[in-house]
């Protein structure tokens, strides 16, 4: 047998069993059974007997079912702050040993995304800081405010890939004047654009304008003023809208023209049923465009964008089979007369289909949000060297199991074996859904829903202080683990 902690390799035999010291014991186990049971758990100095049970559900997740009869064991050594699992089978088998990095506390990755209408990411990461701080000052806070593709999107991304700040003048969904930023990293020649600072619901007053009044004319500006300084890529993320035009806008400001039966222009996305004929313009866009979307959703239908995501953009249910039927006759044209097929592409309707605009008329290709995110900021690297990560996003709710970012991190973690937590504003899934995560907190559990969005960071600061104070010791990151 040889072993070494730290960064060096353990070799064992199936049925050595480690003790608390994290050192080899002699004794074999008697019988797989026995050796089930002799699950060598140390939260201090010795090992424990742990129930067959539990050594199961360990086994379940450590290894296929053809190993459960051998034993398994987890240590956990805090004098040495070493952390490791032994996968036992039937031959030697190589273990690495990652180390706790800190002697002094825990390395904590805070990783959330926006508490969307209250706090946004970076808002939310400090306030999370804060109130850890207050009650574990020893622990080493990493911070790495999250955007899988909507509001957000540019900071992150830009601070990220260190890329400067421009701006320009164009127009929001409402075709109100407005000057706002996208980023450019110069080396890679890479624009960095947030459609939302375009036509963001957030940008809007509340119940003003309907959805037929709104559009994405005014992100063409912005994607030509990034053509026009050179730009050979760029990235748009554009979760949070306020439209459901299905890009008509974007399309008539880069050229696009679109006409009735009569020949008249139509200039409203709301005339999209009466479409006849489209004239592509002479000169096309020439800048490679990657769309970072959110959401999975085809153009049309029962899990289109009109039906899912039209209610909370101001669509009524009156609304839904005239809105669907506009972007019906957008879709069948396109198709019929310049071969343009989306429609059912993944992430199509994403921000009221402006994901299928963006693919129709500007050549986009699509891709998830979050795996941009996670490939800037080497989120993998950032996992496997934390100890701890803390996640978190307005409402954990049924769509957080469903590929949106806070989920995506709680895969990851559970991928490396870091135990990952998450806070929200509201959780509204079963506790029994919600096995991705160590633990589940919402600021709900510390004040009512009004007090929650009125005073967020203040509530957010002392959830997370309750949380560390609660017990996220080494033992207890560890029994998170294996239960």
């Amino acid at each position: 047998m040889f072993k070494e902690f730290g960064r060096e390799r353990v070799w064992a035999q199936p049925d050595t069993v480690i003790g608390g010291s994290g050192r080899a014991a002699a004794t074999p186990t008697p019988s797989a059974a026995q050796g089930r049971r002799n699950f060598a758990c140390a939260f201090g100095a010795a090992p424990r007997q742990v129930p067959a049970a539990q050594a199961d559900r360990v086994a379940a997740r450590l290894g296929p079912p053809s190993m459960k009869h051998c034993a398994k064991f987890f240590c956990l050594n805090a004098a040495r702050q070493s952390r490791f699992v032994l996968r036992a089978a039937m031959n030697p088998i190589e273990i690495k040993l990652p180390r706790w990095k800190h002697s002094g506390g825990l390395r904590v990755l805070i990783v959330p995304d926006k508490f969307k209408g209250t706090l946004a990411a970076p808002g939310v990461c400090a306030a999370i800081a804060a109130g850890w701080k207050s009650v574990r000052p020893e622990d080493v806070l990493e911070w790495l405010p999250m955007s899988d593709g909507g509001d957000g999107f540019g900071e992150a991304m830009g601070g990220l890939l260190k890329a400067r700040v421009r701006s320009v003048k164009t127009m929001d969904a409402a075709h109100r004047p407005v000057t706002i930023k996208w980023w450019w990293e110069p080396e890679k020649k890479l624009a960095i654009v947030e459609a939302a600072r375009v036509n963001g619901l957030a940008g809007l007053p509340p119940k003003k304008f309907h959805p037929f009044q709104l559009d994405t004319f005014g992100l063409g500006r912005v994607l030509a003023d990034a053509a026009e300084s050179g730009a050979r890529r760029c990235l748009v993320g554009i979760g949070g809208s306020a439209t459901n035009d299905g890009g008509f806008g974007l399309a008539r400001s880069l050229g696009w023209k679109f006409f009735d039966g009569g020949g008249c222009e139509l200039d409203q996305w709301w005339q999209l049923d009466s479409l006849v004929r489209v004239v592509p313009p002479l000169k096309s866009l020439k800048l490679p465009i990657t769309v970072a979307v959110d959401v999975l959703n085809p153009l049309l239908g029962a899990r289109g964008c009109s039906r899912v995501y039209g209610p909370q953009k101001g669509l009524r249910m009156e609304d839904m089979a005239f809105a669907e039927r506009c972007l019906r006759r957008l879709k069948i044209v396109l198709e019929q007369q310049c071969k343009i097929r989306h429609a059912t592409t993944p992430g199509a309707g994403a921000a009221g289909g402006l994901g299928f605009g963006l693919m129709a008329f500007a050549g986009a290709q699509a891709r998830s949000g979050f795996e941009l995110f996670a490939e800037a900021a080497n989120l993998e690297k950032r996992i496997r060297r934390s100890d701890l990560v803390i996640t978190g996003e307005g409402a954990v709710d049924r769509q957080t199991f469903m590929g949106k970012g806070v989920g995506q991190v709680a895969q990851l973690c559970r991928k490396r074996n870091v135990p990952c937590i998450a806070v929200a504003g509201a959780v509204k899934v079963p506790a029994k859904t919600g096995t991705l995560f160590s633990s589940m907190s919402a600021l709900t559990e510390i004040a009512t829903l009004e007090q929650a969005r009125r005073r967020a960071a203040h509530h957010l600061e002392k959830l997370a202080a309750a949380i560390a104070r609660n017990g996220f010791s080494r033992s207890t990151m560890a029994k998170s683990m294996i239960l």
